[in-house]
């Protein structure tokens, strides 16, 4: 073999290698991106992904402070979220977007104790804004939005609703 034929060689395999190296870094980078993405946080700073919930029931309530019965609400959506039925989750989110501070003395204010989803341009949500509160959504195990219930509702109303729910998607 000639020594421009063995030059020629070691180049292609150093174009070889050389692509090989930048094709395995951007897989990485785009696993990397893709792992850190989410769908929505919470304000304490939990990151969710709605394929990280599947086979979970989830509620998500929308609420305003503006919103008598949402606020009267509230003290029963706690005593839901203290005695959460197995593979449940309970969110809430505020109708009118809000920074994370502006809603973390909002929850203070008005003593809301349970998750509260941070609203953002980035949030995916499997429903569209409702048109009026309060509104509470349930979402399957299978990530779609199953029922849902407008208006003022009990602990003890949801409690039932979601054994309802569960019972018939056995």
């Amino acid at each position: 073999m000639s020594v421009s034929n063995t030059q020629s060689t070691v180049a292609k395999a150093k174009l070889f290698l050389f692509t090989l190296l930048i094709a395995c870094a951007a897989l990485a980078g785009l696993f990397t991106y893709q792992y850190l993405q989410h769908d929505f946080e919470t304000l304490d700073g939990k990151t969710y992904r709605w394929k990280g919930l599947e086979g979970q029931w989830v509620v998500v309530n929308y609420f305003a402070p503006w919103c008598a019965p949402c606020l009267r609400e509230m003290p029963e959506l706690a005593i839901f979220n203290s005695s959460l039925p197995e593979k449940t989750q309970l969110f809430a989110i505020n109708y009118d977007p809000k920074s994370a501070s502006e809603l973390a003395e909002m929850t203070k204010e008005f003593n809301i104790t349970i998750p509260v989803i941070v609203s953002s341009q980035d949030t995916k949500l499997p429903m569209k804004k409702p048109p009026y509160l309060p509104a509470t959504f349930i979402i399957g195990p299978d990530g779609k939005v199953i029922d849902t219930i407008m208006g003022e509702l009990t602990a003890a109303h949801l409690k039932q609703r979601l054994e309802t729910l569960k019972g018939a998607n056995e």
